[in-house]
Formats: C-alpha cells, structure tokens, sequence
C-alpha cells in the first residue's frame, strides 16, 4: 500500500466502501425503505421526557427500538449515524384519537320490510364488532402530513354511526409494514344519531346505549349460568352484545366523543349509572364542567386546535350600538375562555391529550402557542403530546418518553420544541427515519455574528485548520468560512480519494445558530457523489464535533481558527 494511498485516508477509504454499497442499496429519505435497521444519532440533546431539561446524548437504535441513551455508548459498525451535533431530539407525538388515513363504510342497503322504529343494528350504525383497522390505508397523505408535524402514533377511530367499532393503535412507519400496536384498542361511541329511524335523538341514543349494556349484561350473567348450573338453556348473544362484552367486563374502555357541556354532563352520567371505563375526547367547550370531569377521575383527549378568531378581527370599533357593543365583548369573552380551557385542565390536574380529529397538522405549532399564551406551561403542552396519552392509551411501557428499550419514535429538531422558529428535521417512527426539508431563516440565524466588540459574539469567519480520526487514519484540511449578502458559505479542502493530493468543494448549506455551526459540501469519486456533513459547537477559536458520511458512519472532527477574518 503506497505512503499517497494512505494520504487520502480520511474520506478515500471511506468513499471506497460507499461505492461499492452503492450499486446494492440507495439511503431512502422517505423512510419508506431501510438500508440498515441500525441508527445511531449522535451527539444530539435530549429531552427525556416533560420536564427533563435536557443533556448532550447519543442514542443507539436497532430494529425500530431503542437500545441505549448516554454519552459512552459502543456503536456497532453497521450503524447509519445522524449528526445531532446542532438537534433536539424528543419523544415522538401520540394521537390520543384521529381518523386519519381511516375510510368510511358504506352504507347498509335498508330492507325492503324496514321498521324505522326498530331498525337492524347495522343499518341503525351500531356496529361494536368492526374494527378500525379494516378500514386503515397506511399510505394516506394525510399520514404524511400528521407524521411531518411530529406524530408517530394515533389511536385511529372508525367512522360511522353510533358504535361505529373499536380502535387501533397505528404507528406512522413504513406503509407496507404491520402497523397495529394494538388491535381492538376501545370501543367508539358518539351522539350521532341516525336520520329516520331509531335512535334519531341525543336522548335516545342514550337509551340505545343504555339498552345494549344491560342487555349484554345478562347475556353474560345467562352465559355463568350455563356454564355453573345445570338444565339451564344456552344462552343466544348477538354480534352487537358479543363485541360489547369486553366493556360491560371492564376489559375495554369506551372512548365516548363529546364536543359540547350537555354532552360531556350526558356522557358522564351514562358512565356512572353503568360504570364502564371511559375516555372523553373530541372536547371542544368544556370550561363548565371541568370540575365534573375531575371529580369523576375521568381522563380526556381535547381538540388540537383553537376557535379562529374571525369574528373578533371583523369588530368594528366605530359607528356600532351599545347593544352591538356588547355583544362584541360576550363573543370576546368566550373567544378568551375558550383559549384558556387546556391551562384550566393542567391546574385542575386533570390527564389529558390531544386529538387530531377535526384539525390541521399545518396548525399544530399555532395551535400550542396558543394555548400556552393563555396560561398552559410548556410542561403540561410536552406532556400532553406524549406521556399523557400513552397512559390514557395504556402504553407507557412502550412510547412517550426516550428510554433504553422503548419504540424508536422520535423527533428531531433544530431548536427546543416551542420556539418560533422551530423546524422539525427527521421523524422517528417504528425505527423509520423520515427527513424533512428545513427552510431557511438566514436572517435571524445569522444576526449572531456581530462584531467582536459584542460580548455574545461568535467568531466564525477565517480559515480553520481541522482534523479528524476515523478509521482509516487522521487526515484534514482547511476551512475558509465567510459572508457574502448576509450568507455564511466559503470552501474545505480535503484529500482526495483518487490519492492525487488536496481536493477542495464549495460550502453549502451552512447555518449557524448560536455556538452551533453546521454545513455540507459533495465528494466526487469514480463518476459519483456524496454529500460530507460538518457540525460541531463553537467555543473561541475552537470547533468541537462530528464529520458524517453517509452510509459509513460519524467521525470526530476538531478544528482551531488559525487565522481570523478581519470582519469578526
């Protein structure tokens, strides 16, 4: 092996060995197909958990769990590693009900001898024994846009009429996958009611309820006494009072959806006159009963979304009565209690999440920011993104917090989760890496580089003199940093894989946030290419952090300003 070979050790080796994995296998950023179930995503800081106030980490994935968090872990070769030099990683979202990628079925064809007074259960909507998993597409876009905003896991709802079936618990991974966590989940119920025939009224599907409980009740009663007590004759279940069983037995909880007070008060006082376990969800106004809530201990999923504010920004503020006056403030004043309801749950220590249903993934951030303008901690809104739920949805032991062990469902951000200027990077679902395109925001990000005379400020522009280890030895180079238009680019050199010397590439993609700089630039070799990545933390006139290829793995890189530009 010639001294030039060796010369070229810190990406010809490297590049070498993604050449030749390249005519077998493409990195997928869709996260649709993996080249490896191994990650590691190095370097990164973690929040635990609500809470947690987060530590420099790395964390070891394998085959969709999680095998290790900590600052020493052993990766194994095969690992892909994500430089998480300049990210947040957190918990990936739970969705404690949404429909997404649910299709709804068709109607029931009614009977040419139909008696809308007592219509078969089926036509009338009742249909406990489905199941939303039948009616689950895994490659909905709307499982694109909800995992894009954060989400790894839905409870997904069935539609239909009043008992449309149970739920499912679905993890956002890989569309051709199995992704039922849990089949038969809860059993569904609502008020809809069913135009013309039984039960037509709120009130009466109260009743419908009530009857198919007690009915199914002493279906079971009948079936002990059969099995204990001799000459008495088999018991007759039908479909319905079969799939209701599991509730009246305790097994199941029913997730009862309930928008307004009258029928969150209604639904309470079903669940206490039969006592089956309930979880209240699709809450939209329920400011006057929160206390009834809490003192039933009953858990609940509210709207992930807001009343819009239409209405107050069409108010005039001239030329209108003092009746329309006041009017005006009786909309204001809601508008504002509705805004606080979410602070109102976490003060009254209520357990609750979030549902998707009815809302916008684009949304979710204003969403938040709204409610903990009126008075929700960040904590309460963390937590009601992940653990919360994954204890309504009883699955703590396997999501909602990162833990050695758990399912690799993840968010990666650039910033802490409730900035502004926030941006998620990749998704985590099920061990599927899903990347997301940042938009840049130069014009922030880049204030941060003020004269030296600013006692916050970060010197960056100049040449730095680097180096890095890998397994093919020590090599480096030099990176020339700078400021064109507001811009951070310049160029790297390194050693060229072919063996000839220093190659040299155009920076791109460089951002610096902070102490934290990170940027890419391409290698070319044999015909092909791949995009290098630099990030690391800046600390005077030293750079700390890691040099990613792809495919090949992540590789300390440490790096001295040796000759400062005049503009710092």
């Amino acid at each position: 092996m010639n001294k030039q070979f060796l010369k070229a050790g810190m990406l010809g080796l490297l590049v070498a060995g993604w050449l030749s994995q390249a005519a077998m296998a493409q990195s997928d950023p869709t996260g649709k197909r993996r080249v490896t179930s191994t990650y590691a995503i190095t370097n990164a800081t973690v929040f635990k958990a609500p809470g947690d106030p987060g530590s420099k980490a790395t964390i070891l994935i394998k085959d969709g769990v999680i095998l290790g968090v900590g600052s020493s872990l052993s990766l194994p070769k095969e690992a892909k590693i994500i430089a998480g030099d300049s990210l947040y990683v957190y918990p990936g979202f739970i969705d404690g009900a949404g429909n997404m990628g649910i299709t709804k079925p068709k109607d029931v064809e009614r009977p040419k001898d139909f008696v809308s007074s007592n219509p078969a259960d089926e036509i009338a909507g009742i249909t406990p024994w489905r199941s939303a998993s039948d009616a689950y597409a895994a490659v909905s876009t709307q499982i694109d846009d909800w995992r894009k905003a954060g989400f790894t896991l839905s409870q997904v709802v069935p539609d239909g009429g009043m008992l449309p079936g149970k739920t499912a618990l679905v993890l956002l991974g890989d569309g051709k996958a199995n992704n039922f966590l849990k089949l038969n989940a809860a059993l569904a119920a609502n008020y809809r009611s069913s135009r013309g025939m039984y039960p037509a009224t709120l009130a009466g599907v109260m009743a419908k309820f009530r009857d198919i409980y007690q009915n199914t009740t002493l279906v079971l009663e009948h079936e002990r006494l059969f099995t204990f007590t001799s000459g008495v004759k088999r018991p007759q279940a039908t479909p319905t009072q079969t799939a209701m069983m599991p509730v009246v037995q305790k097994q199941l909880p029913v997730l009862f959806a309930a928008g307004s007070e009258l029928e969150i008060r209604r639904a309470l006082a079903l669940q206490k006159e039969l006592g089956f376990k309930m979880i209240l969800t699709g809450l939209e106004n329920y400011e006057s009963v929160i206390g009834a809530i809490k003192s039933s201990g009953t858990p609940v999923l509210i709207k992930l979304q807001v009343p819009d504010d239409k209405s107050i920004k069409a108010q005039k503020a001239e030329g209108v009565t003092e009746a329309t006056k006041a009017q005006y403030a009786r909309v204001k004043e809601s508008y504002d209690k509705a805004l606080k309801q979410a602070a109102q749950l976490e003060k009254a220590g209520i357990l609750f999440g979030f549902s998707t249903v009815d809302a916008k993934a684009a949304d979710v951030q204003k969403t938040l920011k709204a409610m903990m303008d009126n008075g929700l901690s960040q904590k309460a809104a963390f937590a009601a993104l992940t653990t919360n739920p994954a204890a309504i949805l009883g699955v703590s032991g396997l999501v909602g917090t990162i833990e050695k062990g758990k399912l690799a469902n993840l968010v990666l951000t650039t910033d802490t989760l409730f900035k502004e200027e926030t941006q998620i990077k990749h998704v985590i679902a099920d061990g599927y890496v899903f990347d997301y395109e940042i938009k840049k925001k130069a014009v922030k990000a880049e204030t941060s580089a003020k004269p030296e005379t600013a006692s916050n400020a970060v010197q960056v522009e100049g040449v730095w003199e680097y180096t890095s280890e890998t397994p093919a030895g020590s090599s480096g180079g030099e990176i020339t940093l700078k400021r064109e238009n507001g811009a951070l680019g310049g160029t790297i050199t390194y050693d060229d894989p072919t063996g000839s010397g220093k190659a040299s590439a155009p920076i791109k993609n460089a951002s610096l946030t902070g102490k934290t700089i990170s940027f890419e630039f391409d290698v070319a070799a044999g015909g092909m290419s791949l995009t290098v990545t630099i990030s690391g933390e800046i600390n005077g006139k030293n750079m700390d952090g890691s040099l990613s290829v792809p495919q090949m793995g992540s590789f300390p890189v440490k790096a001295t300003l040796s000759s400062p530009s005049q503009a710092n």
